[in-house]
């Protein structure tokens, strides 16, 4: 082995292996990382800063549970019918997302688009459900200004309604622009981030319902 391969083992400074031929940026592990990863990276990390929000939510909710100030309790005031119907409705949107996620892999706008329409029906559902679940406890006097518990209650859930809505928003953007182009490169990058999303909001929620709902109606 010569001084120079022996000094410059990964040719950082030379043509490569031979014949002066140099490597191709981007391609290989010696090239920078596709625009693909690098999109996903920087969303997992938009995903965790709101992982770590809602934890703050959650942590905030613990702590002033027991805070009813005389009012009522999860125990008095949830409804845990309407709330599995919520939560089914969101399991499913997250099935019909992936199968979305499918369609665009396979090319197929007809699969894309009517799997992306079923979660959008399904979240909107959901939405309405949690819209109405809110107006019913105001109407009852059980508003956010009513005890800390409930301010706890109406900002965590209220957080993560807003989250959907959002989500619903940008759902309806992504079945404008794959009907209009078609699955570009960029338009299939940001369906892989929605697909990160809408299945984060699930992952949560299925927290909420276990630490809010089930928890608080029995204690």
């Amino acid at each position: 082995m010569s001084a120079a391969h022996s000094a410059d083992p990964h040719h950082v400074g030379h043509g490569g292996h031979g014949g002066g031929r140099r490597h191709n940026v981007g391609s290989g592990q010696d090239g920078p990382a596709s625009k693909r990863i690098i999109v996903s990276y920087g969303f997992w990390i938009f995903l965790l800063s709101d992982i770590v929000m809602f934890s703050a939510f959650f942590a905030a909710y613990a702590v002033l549970a027991s805070a009813t100030a005389g009012g009522p309790s999860g125990r008095q005031l949830f409804d845990l019918t309407n709330v599995a119907i919520e939560t089914g409705c969101l399991l499913l949107s997250s099935f019909a997302c992936g199968m979305a996620s499918i369609g665009a892999l396979l090319g197929s706008v007809r699969i894309f688009q009517i799997a992306m329409a079923v979660t959008f029906a399904l979240g909107a559902i959901f939405l309405g459900l949690e819209l109405k679940e809110f107006a019913g406890l105001i109407a009852q006097g059980a508003g956010p200004q009513r005890s800390a518990f409930l301010s706890a209650f109406f900002s965590l859930v209220g957080c993560h309604g807003l989250h959907v809505t959002v989500g619903l928003l940008w759902l309806l953007t992504m079945m404008a622009q794959v009907w209009a182009k078609g699955f570009r490169d960029d338009i299939k990058r940001r369906i892989l981030c929605f697909n990160l999303f809408w299945h984060a909001l699930d992952i949560i929620w299925v927290a909420v319902f276990t630490v809010v709902y089930l928890l608080g109606a029995a204690v």
